[in-house]
């Protein structure tokens, strides 16, 4: 079930009505744990079985790593708990890459394999609910959390519907306690729900659908285009993806303060930031700080010398990549940003980086806006490994870059990439000087009703005539 899509608002007029008239945490927990499931069946009810495994094995587990002191035993319950869930993960997202991978090598070598493709579906959002879910187990065998011991509040935490499918990745110690606590939504919480809720429907389906539909033309026949019109439609994915996935985090985060739920920022305007490493501070950040708690610090951190902590940043980096997608251009576009990082960690030393611009005259602009124009562009070349469906692909868009052919059509792509690029900044700007991602309630409130309104009616029209898009992160 896509947010942006008639069927989703039907959903939600019936979800939130009842959530407001039950009364007692037992019954909204239960009522949200069927609406979550209800919404995710919509895609694949066959699916839910996967969610509901991980969810028995790793509450059992969390009971038992709780009440274990022999390490041994602790440990062997943890593997339990990761080889259930990274073991589904393996079979449904990475099975055939695998195996296609074995079959190109072995057909080079001139043998058939082909008995090893399976037709393997996909599950929406599974990448997001296991690195949820395991995060659950690994904090209670680390004894930083105690398990909760209801069953049904467990269930919510795995499945909650705002960001099942595409994230924010929470934490068990910051959502158990909010869903352990549900009860009426503050008026604070409800107006910064609709202000979210607008902003993310406004980036979601008049910049980041409006761009993927042109981004989908140039890449689904670049052969077609010319060198401006490539970079245009590489540029317009960067917007894409970043109106998509921050527009869904704002729905989520939304609809969830309408629940009386808070859930954590995943975007912090990562386009304004000044090197790789706040990038990476700012992007996707949900994911980025599980990585580290969970894997970077898990290798050793930057604990073990300046050599390994290159190595260990390369390799979270890498398998991050592997986590967005099963195929190699991911993997490059890790091993991409893992090399950007190791680098300028190498650069800065022990240095600390700054979170955003610290204003002490004129050069201190200058160089922070040489820092967010140098960002940028590594971050494009990485958007393509990204973006591009093979290898043959990505080096066709470098080699139409290398060998720059004009078009007539230049100045028209130049305006598109203008005019979506503006909004973004726009927005972006009135977020990083306001530091507030509900920067439209600082207004009186007749004004701030009346923007919500507006742009709420520009979007349902918008929605009346076009289908859907799905949103990108769905496929991972």
């Amino acid at each position: 079930m896509f947010f942006n899509s008639f069927i989703f608002f039907i959903f939600l007029a019936i979800v939130l009505p009842v959530f407001y008239l039950l009364r007692g945490q037992r019954q909204k927990a239960s009522w949200l744990l069927i609406a979550s499931y209800v919404f995710y069946s919509y895609w694949d009810w066959r699916f839910c079985s996967l969610l509901l495994i991980s969810t028995v094995v790793d509450f059992f587990v969390g009971r038992a790593l709780h009440a274990a002191d022999d390490e041994t035993r602790r440990k062997r319950l943890l593997w339990v708990s990761c080889a259930v869930n990274l073991g589904i993960l393996a079979v449904f997202k990475y099975f055939n890459f695998f195996a296609a991978s074995i079959q190109e090598t072995a057909a080079s070598m001139g043998m058939n394999v082909d008995f090893l493709h399976l037709n393997i579906i996909l599950p929406v959002g599974i990448s997001f609910y296991t690195f949820q879910t395991m995060s659950y187990t690994i904090d209670i065998y680390r004894r930083k959390l105690e398990p909760t011991h209801s069953f049904i509040d467990f269930a919510l935490f795995v499945s909650f519907f705002p960001q099942l499918v595409a994230g924010p990745i929470e934490r068990a110690r910051n959502l158990l306690p909010e869903i352990a606590r549900l009860g009426k939504p503050t008026r604070t919480q409800v107006s910064e729900g609709l202000a979210l809720l607008t902003v993310g429907f406004f980036k979601k389906v008049l910049i980041g659908d409006a761009c993927g539909r042109i981004v989908d033309h140039i890449f689904g026949q670049p052969e077609l285009y010319k060198s401006p019109e490539l970079l245009a439609g590489l540029i317009l994915f960067s917007i894409q993806i970043y109106a998509d996935f921050s527009g869904y985090s704002n729905i989520a985060r939304g609809l969830a303060k309408l629940l009386g739920i808070e859930l954590m920022k995943n975007f912090e305007q990562p386009y304004l930031s000044a090197n790789i490493t706040e990038f990476w501070r700012r992007w996707h950040i949900s994911l980025s700080s599980w990585l580290r708690d969970y894997l970077y610090i898990s290798l050793g951190g930057n604990r073990r010398g300046n050599g390994r902590t290159y190595i260990n940043l390369l390799t979270t980096m890498l398998l991050g990549g592997l986590w967005h997608g099963a195929a190699w251009t991911f993997v490059v576009w890790g091993g991409l940003h893992g090399l950007y990082l190791a680098v300028h960690k190498m650069v800065i030393g022990d240095r600390k980086v700054a979170d955003r611009l610290a204003y002490t005259g004129p050069a201190s602009a200058v160089k922070w806006v040489g820092g967010v124009i140098g960002t940028n562009l590594i971050v494009l070349l990485t958007w393509l490994f990204f973006r591009a469906a093979d290898f043959d692909q990505a080096w066709y868009f470098l080699d139409q870059f290398a060998h720059w052919q004009g078009s007539e059509l230049s100045g028209r792509f130049l305006g598109i990439v203008l005019s979506f690029g503006g909004m973004m900044v726009f927005l972006d700007c009135l977020e990083y000087f306001t530091r507030s991602h509900v920067w439209v309630l600082k207004l009186r409130p007749a004004a701030a009703a009346g923007i919500c309104t507006a742009v709420m009616i520009v979007v349902l029209l918008f929605m009346a005539t076009v289908e859907p898009m799905p949103f990108v992160y769905f496929q991972f």
